[in-house]
């Protein structure tokens, strides 16, 4: 098999070795400058001399041996021209591969089956030789790999699996990373199963306060269940996801990852090993192992890495077993600045006016998942002071913060959000916050609350802004008490941000664009943004959320309205025009930004 063309060069080491081949051609494709190629040789004799040195002293040294390209990417040298650019090892493999005719493979966690990964060869062989299968496409085993000359470990590959080998060049990192997830959370899984044939695994004696362990620490576990949650957690938190779901097929059961607004099947584990997973999850979120037949909500407390984060924990029976989700929260992105969740600058100032009121109610609305408890939360972190007693009433706390007093909803003996209102009112409160206004009782509750001089904050779940305020009267609330305490409601969605890796420039004409139902006011041709797809964002286009807001202040001429019983359709006109971007709107500004795309700002908001 001969992997290393398009030089037509053979190599006495291999090329990433080869010190006059790969400075040469980083110097050809600009990626180092004359000067530049210099410092790779003279670090790489250093940490050579000092290998000795240590292993003549008894030291064990490195525990591989260094090639050039570890030196240079150690360097961190500047690409000559591209202002800001470091040079990546994955810079230099891409140069590498095109130069030898080889495909790159960036690889994805997301895109490689752990069957395939796992299974095909050993992991002492894999680890060795640096080399990743990935995939089976028409008979064919497609593998990652960090030396593009190793013929004879391919050879192995190709007779032991029967299957012709397709090589892709990828990073040693990458390759080294994806290696120690999948080998371990499969170690893990796979002795849990064999043990599961036997005896019931012991889930006793667990902790709600966990601390996630590292690859190393996961390997020599003997506690298989433990590791592979771990491993299953840690994996969440590097992918950036939101939720984890756990679902009970019948013949196996599937992880997915929400990212970015989009589930991503992950894993599929063993049947057998579902009800001890969810077991152990249940375990840590002090929820009752032994009921199956009824759902339950816990939370668990990770500290991974020095770094705190909670995660809430909801299971339901469904059809073949017990599913579980867990929502990651994580106290970076629920406590944000709020000039950063998406506000433009006029709506950032309406609600600032409506958030420093001293007394009323604000109600944020939207359906589950458009951000409302980011940006209640990120309010009252901003509205926080030392001489402020803020209490908050949720169904459950989904993030603990010592700045708050913050209290849960226990409808089983009795604490609902109606009677827990009526509690505080005698706990001194400053500002209150409401997880969910969701029958009449709660709205008396807030608006009395509002009448005797507290600022309150709720969610209502309403399509737009304007429909809170029919929302509150079908729940029985008096116009004139609407009125008198709302002082505003706001309307919010999530988008998704366009990759700025991969974003490219288009051109649409306006007509076309009022044609999908945007409120486009130019003419001719408008230039706009949109992600071709990368590595980087998963092919997608998309990397990162962003709000859409729509804010309605309760003007003096509205509250008239609403004390005459006007409509809704009225009190929307009035309030556009007194000046209430929409959220058809607000999101058609931030795809005019270069923010999000014209796909994204039509999926998530309603044509006015």
């Amino acid at each position: 098999m001969q992997i290393v063309k398009g030089l037509g060069q053979h190599f006495a080491a291999q090329p990433l070795d080869d010190e006059k081949y790969l400075l040469e051609l980083l110097r050809r494709r600009e990626l180092i400058s004359n000067e530049q190629a210099r410092l790779p040789c003279d670090k790489k004799c250093q940490q050579r001399q000092r290998d000795v040195r240590l292993k003549a002293h008894g030291g064990r040294g490195q525990a591989e041996r260094l090639t050039l390209v570890d030196t240079i990417v150690a360097l961190r040298l500047d690409v000559p021209g591209r202002k800001g650019e470091v040079l990546t090892e994955e810079l230099i493999m891409r140069a590498v591969a095109e130069d030898l005719g080889l495909p790159f493979k960036k690889l994805d966690p997301l895109e490689l089956d752990l069957k395939i990964v796992t299974k095909t060869i050993p992991k002492s062989f894999a680890v060795k030789h640096l080399i990743l299968p990935f995939a089976i496409r028409d008979g064919v085993l497609e593998v990652a790999v960090y030396d593009p000359d190793n013929r004879a470990a391919l050879d192995d590959i190709e007779r032991a699996n029967q299957l012709k080998v397709k090589p892709y060049l990828s990073t040693k990192s990458d390759i080294r990373r994806m290696l120690q997830e999948f080998f371990g959370f499969q170690t893990s899984i796979s002795a849990a199963e064999d043990y599961l044939a036997g005896p019931a695994v012991d889930l006793g004696n667990l902790e709600q306060y966990v601390r996630i362990a590292s690859s190393e620490e996961a390997a020599s576990s003997d506690h298989h269940i433990t590791t592979a949650v771990d491993h299953l957690f840690g994996y969440a938190f590097d992918q950036r996801a939101s939720d984890i779901h756990i679902e009970p097929k019948r013949e196996n059961s599937l992880v997915r990852l929400r990212i970015d607004g989009a589930l991503h099947t992950v894993y599929k584990l063993p049947k057998v090993v579902h009800a001890a997973v969810i077991s152990r999850i249940k375990s840590l979120s002090r929820l009752d192992i032994a009921e199956k037949r009824r759902p339950q909500d816990g939370r668990i407390k990770v500290d991974r890495g020095g770094k705190e984060a909670e995660i809430r924990v909801s299971t339901i029976p469904v059809a073949f077993g017990e599913k579980a989700v867990l929502r990651i929260l994580d106290p970076d992105i629920l406590f944000q600045d709020l000039a950063g969740i998406g506000f433009s600058d006029h709506d950032l100032a309406v609600y600032q006016g409506l958030v420093h009121a001293p007394h009323g109610i604000v109600l944020v609305t939207g359906p589950t998942g458009s951000g409302k408890s980011t940006t209640l939360y990120s309010t009252l972190k901003e509205i926080a002071a030392p001489e402020l007693n803020i209490v908050t009433v949720e169904d459950p706390v989904e993030m603990v913060h010592e700045e708050f007093n913050q209290i849960g909803v226990q409808p089983a003996v009795g604490v609902t959000f109606a009677t827990i209102l009526r509690n505080i009112l005698r706990q001194d409160p400053d500002i209150i916050m409401i997880g969910e206004i969701r029958d009449g009782d709660t709205a008396t509750n807030a608006i009395q609350a509002a009448l005797t001089g507290h600022l309150v904050f709720s969610t209502l779940h309403t399509n737009d802004a304007v429909s809170s305020v029919s929302r509150l009267l079908d729940l029985g609330v008096q116009p004139f008490l609407v009125g008198s305490t709302l002082l505003g409601a706001m309307a919010q969605r999530l988008v998704r941000r366009i990759c700025p890796h991969c974003a490219e420039s288009y051109v649409a004409t306006a007509e076309e664009l009022r044609g999908m139902g945007l409120p486009v006011t130019d003419e001719g041709a408008i230039e706009l943004r949109r992600g071709a797809g990368c590595a980087k964002c998963r092919n997608t286009g998309y990397l990162g959320r962003c709000g859409v807001f729509e804010i309605f202040p309760m003007s003096d001429a509205i509250r008239q309205m609403v004390g005459s019983h006007k409509s809704e359709a009225e009190l929307r006109k009035r309030a556009i025009r007194d000046g209430m971007t929409t959220l058809r709107e607000d999101a058609w500004h931030k795809v005019q930004a270069g923010i999000t795309t014209v796909e994204e700002a039509l999926r998530v908001t309603a044509a006015e």
